[in-house]
C-alpha cells in the first residue's frame, strides 16, 4: 500500500487481496484441484499456497473484483466460498461478514480518511503492522481447516457468492456478472404474491466452526465455517432451482 493515509479503495483493496489468497488456500486445503497443481507462495509473511492453473487464477480474480465492485458500494453484508458435491448441493461455506466494513459515497472513495478518537487523537484506517498480524493469523486458521472438517468427496465444484445488506440493492447489470443462489442458500425467499419471507434451509449449515474475528482499525470482519446438511448425510441426487432472492453467486462456477 502506498505511503500516506489509507482511502475507502486502498481498504477494500486490502480486504480483496487478502479474500483472493483465502480462496486459493480453501481450494488447496479441501483438496477440490489435485495437490501437486498449487505452488508454494508467501503472503503476510506466511507460508501460503497458489494455484498454478491460468484458468483458475483468472477465474478467481474476475470473481473477486466483482465482490470488489459491491464491496465499494457497501451493498455487501458476507462473501462466502461455497463448495459443492456432485448435485450442487451445498457441503461447506466458508464465511467472510464484511458487514462491519465502513461504507463511503462514490464520491470520496479516493480521498484520504483516518480514524479520530473520543479523545481528538488522528489515527490510520489501516495500520499496517497490525494488519499484517491479524491476517497472518486468519490465514493460519484457514490452512488447518482441513484438520478440523470431515473431507468433501471427489469431484465438488465451488463459487464466490455474496450476502447483500437488507437494503441493498441487487447487482443486475449488463455484463451480469452474477446469478442468484439456490433457494436453500438464500437469506430470504419470497413464498407468495404478500412477500412473507423465510430462511433458506442450507443458510447457516447444521454445524458451524469459528476461525477468525478481523479488527485492525476499519478493517474489521469476521470468518467462520459453515457444514451442510448435505454432507452430514451423504450424497443426494436431487438439484435446487435457481430463483431470485438476496443471496448471489458468481455466474461462473468453477
Amino acid at each position: 500500500m502506498a505511503d500516506g493515509p489509507a482511502t475507502f479503495t486502498t481498504l477494500i483493496s486490502a480486504f480483496t487481496t487478502f479474500l483472493t489468497v483465502a480462496i486459493h488456500t480453501i481450494l488447496y486445503e479441501r483438496s477440490i484441484y489435485p495437490r501437486t497443481s498449487f505452488l508454494s507462495a508467501r503472503k503476510y509473511n506466511y507460508a501460503v499456497r497458489q494455484s498454478r492453473h491460468p484458468k483458475v487464477c483468472q477465474w478467481i480474480a474476475d470473481a473477486v473484483a466483482a465482490v470488489e465492485s459491491e464491496l465499494l458500494k457497501g451493498t455487501v453484508g458476507r462473501v462466502a466460498v461455497v463448495i459443492f458435491d456432485q448435485s450442487e448441493k451445498p457441503l461447506e461455506r466458508f464465511m467472510f461478514d464484511c458487514s462491519r466494513l465502513p461504507v463511503v459515497p462514490a464520491g470520496e472513495w479516493d480521498t484520504p480518511l483516518v480514524r479520530e478518537s473520543k479523545n481528538g487523537e488522528r489515527t490510520d484506517i489501516l495500520p499496517l503492522v497490525d494488519l499484517e498480524e491479524q491476517l497472518r493469523a486468519a490465514m493460519a486458521k484457514l490452512t488447518v481447516c482441513g484438520t478440523l472438517l470431515r473431507p468433501v468427496p471427489e469431484n465438488c465444484s465451488f463459487t464466490v457468492a455474496i450476502e447483500l445488506k437488507d437494503e441493498g440493492d441487487a447487482p443486475i447489470g449488463h455484463p451480469q456478472p452474477w446469478v442468484p443462489v439456490s433457494p436453500g442458500l438464500q437469506k430470504s425467499v419470497d413464498k407468495d404474491a404478500e412477500r412473507r419471507s423465510r430462511t433458506g434451509e442450507d443458510v447457516g449449515g447444521v454445524k458451524t466452526t469459528p476461525l477468525r474475528n478481523v479488527e485492525a482499525g476499519e478493517m474489521m470482519f469476521e470468518m467462520w465455517i459453515e457444514e451442510g446438511k448435505a454432507k452430514m448425510r451423504g450424497p443426494e441426487k436431487n438439484r435446487n432451482v435457481v430463483e431470485l432472492g438476496e443471496g448471489w453467486r458468481s455466474s461462473a462456477s468453477s
